[in-house]
């Protein structure tokens, strides 16, 4: 892909624009309320802290908002978003510099732009399960979280013995136990990753976030928070579909050892691909 930008230039008055950027900062903060507060007493939250360590973005990043690439913000040049890194003045006006940061910011961008022009394009595949979260406690005495195992700990290696393991994103394979390794039927590496990351796999839904987060200021805030609570969304199901029992923080299980499990599993992932397909569509028009 070309490092282009789509900039077409759109005035929004002031008025417009200060509405915009205040109903943002309300949706921003409404998103990551719990987490601030849980931050403030010290607390965890085995699922819905992934959001903010897995991904280290501060709750702060959502809050800023950005009219993305192109737009010209009327009256805007005594506003302190002037004086941000990539914006520029026009007069009174104020808009993202988007040809200062893509000349910074090309060879992220392009790779970003390939890598989910390429995940839109494969087929989805359906027959993971979620097994992921499983391969990582695979024959392991430790675990990442302090929830305790549903099955125990031989049950739950048992499953993953029997199970055809098939996950396609190294981001979730590179933390599988040792043992697990070699039974996932596919070898994802950071070299091929564009050729294996599939629009039906959960994780790569998630990671469209931290795609748009890259991409910054020429995303739309609305694209930016719609990544979040994709992201959000598609984490519960990736816990809840997990070893985990997670009954004390209020998540029924989906118990991906049973036909049913699968099934129910099958049918939100589907969703998930919709959706996340939906974004890559958005992000990738703002970059050619």
């Amino acid at each position: 892909m070309t490092v282009t930008v789509n900039t077409e230039t759109r005035v929004l008055g002031a008025t417009k624009w200060r509405s915009l950027e205040q109903d943002h900062e309300h949706r921003a903060d409404a998103l990551t309320r719990a987490r601030r507060e849980r931050a403030a007493t010290g607390q965890t939250h085995p699922v819905d802290d992934f959001l903010f360590t897995y991904y280290p973005f501060r709750p702060g990043l959502l809050r800023r908002w950005h009219p993305g690439a192109g737009v010209l913000l009327q009256d805007a040049a005594d506003d302190p978003r002037a004086s941000w890194k990539w914006y520029r003045t026009i007069g009174t006006a104020s808009q993202v510099d988007a040809a200062a940061f893509s000349e910074k910011n090309e060879r992220v961008i392009r790779f970003i732009g390939n890598l989910l022009t390429a995940t839109r394009q494969q087929p989805a595949h359906f027959g993971c399960f979620g097994l992921h979260e499983w391969a990582m406690v695979y024959r392991q005495g430790e675990h990442r979280h302090v929830a305790p195992l549903r099955l125990g700990q031989s049950d739950t290696d048992a499953v993953v013995a029997e199970s055809r393991i098939a996950c396609s994103h190294f981001d979730a394979f590179r933390f599988f136990t040792p043992a697990a390794l070699p039974l996932n039927r596919l070898q994802p590496t950071r070299e091929n990753q564009p050729a294996m990351e599939q629009p039906g796999c959960l994780h790569a839904g998630m990671d469209i976030y931290k795609w748009v987060i890259k991409l910054g200021p020429l995303v739309p805030g609305e694209v930016l928070l719609d990544s979040f609570e994709l992201a959000r969304d598609i984490r519960r199901l990736d816990m809840e579909a997990s070893p985990y029992d997670l009954s004390d923080w209020g998540y029924a299980p989906v118990e991906v050892e049973t036909p049913e499990g699968k099934a129910e599993y099958v049918r939100r992932q589907r969703g998930f691909t919709e959706r996340s397909n939906l974004l890559r569509d958005r992000v990738v028009s703002l970059l050619a």
